[in-house]
């Protein structure tokens, strides 16, 4: 096993590549879903788990958390999505000071007019550069990656920075 501060040639391509493939799709998509439906990326991706959430709302603080943003860029965020009608903020049931973000219906219309854009991006500039296999075998790395319960970045035990 390495030491943990030192990275082969390998292994620091690996992680290198991703962190430019990623930064290089986010930019493109973003750029590509702007121009033709207006909406962001960080925009869709609201709207999106606001779809996807029982009834079309989710905690202010469970959205912050679901697409990777503070709270207050969240509020920034959901703000701007508000003044255009596509979300609303209501006080969360039993909980006064609570606030969820609920997707309005010309929210829900603007993310089915998005999403063929978006996903067409996700095609051309993705998975259209990658074999059948490729993707499967990224498919199975994403997952246990994601599934990896020993890196709760809220752990006390964590190492700090």
């Amino acid at each position: 096993m390495q030491s943990a501060g030192a990275l082969t040639s390998t292994e620091l391509a690996a992680w290198a590549g991703l962190l430019s493939a990623h930064r290089r799709l986010v930019l493109v998509l973003d750029a590509e879903l702007e121009l033709a439906t207006g909406l962001s990326l960080s925009d869709y991706d609201v709207l999106l788990q606001l779809a996807h959430a029982p009834e079309g709302r989710l905690r202010m603080s469970d959205l912050a958390e679901a697409v990777l943003l503070t709270r207050s860029g969240l509020t920034r965020l959901v703000d701007r999505l508000q003044e255009r009608g596509l979300v609303e903020r209501v006080r969360c049931p039993g909980d006064g000071r609570g606030l969820n973000a609920v997707l309005t219906d010309t929210g829900r219309e603007r993310l089915q007019e998005a999403a063929p854009h978006h996903l067409a991006g996700v095609r051309r500039h993705f998975l259209d550069r990658l074999d059948p296999a490729d993707v499967e075998r990224l498919a199975a790395i994403w997952r246990s990656l994601a599934d990896d319960e020993d890196d709760d970045p809220v752990s006390c035990d964590a190492p700090r920075a």
